[in-house]
């Protein structure tokens, strides 16, 4: 119809480039650069500081607003973006996974399942340092290929948050003193986070390296051609189960 509507980024820019709030604001963009809206900020990034819209608004940019960029790469970004913006480069050996979980095992409300969490840890996944990302994910890297890649710390980020949702939700009181249904619950998050974009052959390869590692016997018993992802922890017994599709 050739109506002009106002986008997200524009309704938040309006909103928030305004003198008279009492507050400092920060606009994190979180996501990839791309080369076709990135381009349209260079007027907002150099001196003049206006966002200008297709619609011929030009909206000036406040004092009490800041705008970062949170990207992983700046592959698809012009020199001349990059020119008008403060480039703060974190290196993934610096800052890796190990930070981000070690600060959510600390939000877990029981000391005794906080050691517990770190012993799962320093078992199955290891730890990382400068030279090292840790026992899996070096295994991972040296030995199978992903369908897309995802960095070591967002991979993480979904164990945590897998894991938690299936040990702290209202349905799962009893797994509070079941030790060995903490562990499947833990085995079967990392394989659906930090394993999840592996490929069957390459499944089998993780299946393989996971039961080298159980020395408490808490992997599923699986028949041939068959890997730990195509069973899951029943949320009741705390127990390996076929899936079927309902």
């Amino acid at each position: 119809s050739g109506e002009w509507t106002t986008g997200v980024f524009a309704a938040i820019w309006a909103k928030y480039n305004n003198r008279n709030n009492a507050f400092n604001t920060w606009i994190i963009a979180d996501g990839p650069v791309d080369a076709i809206w990135i381009e349209d900020l260079n007027t907002v990034l150099d001196d003049n500081r206006i966002l200008t819209l297709a619609n011929g608004d030009r909206i000036p940019m406040t004092d009490n607003v800041k705008i970062m960029f949170e990207v992983e790469t700046l592959v698809n970004a012009s020199p001349a973006t990059v020119s008008r913006a403060g480039i703060i480069y974190v290196s993934e050996t610096d800052l890796d996974w190990t930070p981000v979980l070690e600060a959510w095992v600390r939000k877990r409300p029981d000391a005794a399942h906080q050691t517990f969490l770190r012993s799962l840890i320093d078992k199955w996944i290891g730890a990382s340092t400068p030279v090292d990302p840790g026992k899996c994910f070096d295994f991972l890297q040296r030995n199978t290929s992903e369908v897309m890649k995802e960095g070591r710390v967002g991979r993480i980020s979904s164990f945590s948050q897998l894991f938690q949702g299936l040990t702290e939700g209202p349905d799962s009181s009893f797994i509070g003193t079941n030790s060995k249904a903490l562990e499947r619950i833990f085995v079967y998050c990392l394989c659906w986070s930090v394993g999840s974009l592996l490929e069957a052959e390459d499944r089998m390869k993780f299946d393989i390296w996971l039961r080298e590692r159980d020395d408490g016997k808490i992997m599923p018993k699986v028949d041939v051609g068959e890997t730990i992802y195509e069973y899951f922890v029943n949320g009741t017994s705390g127990k390996w189960e076929k899936w079927k599709p309902p």
